[in-house]
């Protein structure tokens, strides 16, 4: 994959239990995106830890760990031309409060940290995030 086209998106636990996975699948699919990769899992706590682990310290981290292993969460790769940049415009401000309307954490976000979706934030963080949750032979 090159650099620049892909972001890992993940639906988070609030969303998915909320049955927003498909509104949310077919938005991020209606802003031109390519799904090259998709799962539905649960995160064990070792799991998110090591996920959010630039986190560790911060005042908010141990209800982020409780809140990602709080239900299941749908992780894709998706790609597109500058797709983290154009993927965090569909996904809004982080605070669903402060997101612009028709963002997907304006429609599907409640509050921090059920803000609905993550999104990488840099073509490094997608290289390393996408390999997190994707073995080269799961992507396409």
């Amino acid at each position: 994959m090159n650099k620049g086209k892909i972001s890992l998106a993940i639906i988070k636990p609030s969303a998915v239990k909320s049955g927003y996975t498909a509104p949310i699948l077919a938005k991020i699919h209606e802003s031109g995106f390519r799904l090259s990769a998709m799962k539905f899992i649960q995160l064990t706590v070792a799991q998110a830890e090591i996920f959010y682990s630039a986190h560790k310290g911060k005042p908010f981290y141990d209800a982020l760990i409780a809140f990602m292993t709080s239900g299941p969460i749908v992780a894709a790769i998706i790609e597109k031309e500058n797709a983290v940049e154009e993927y965090r415009k569909v996904m809004g401000a982080t605070n669903p409060k402060e997101a612009a309307p028709g963002t997907l954490r304006h429609l599907f976000g409640t509050e921090l940290p059920a803000n609905a979706v993550h999104g990488s934030d840099s073509d490094e963080a997608a290289t390393l995030e996408c390999s997190f949750f994707f073995s080269a032979f799961e992507r396409y």
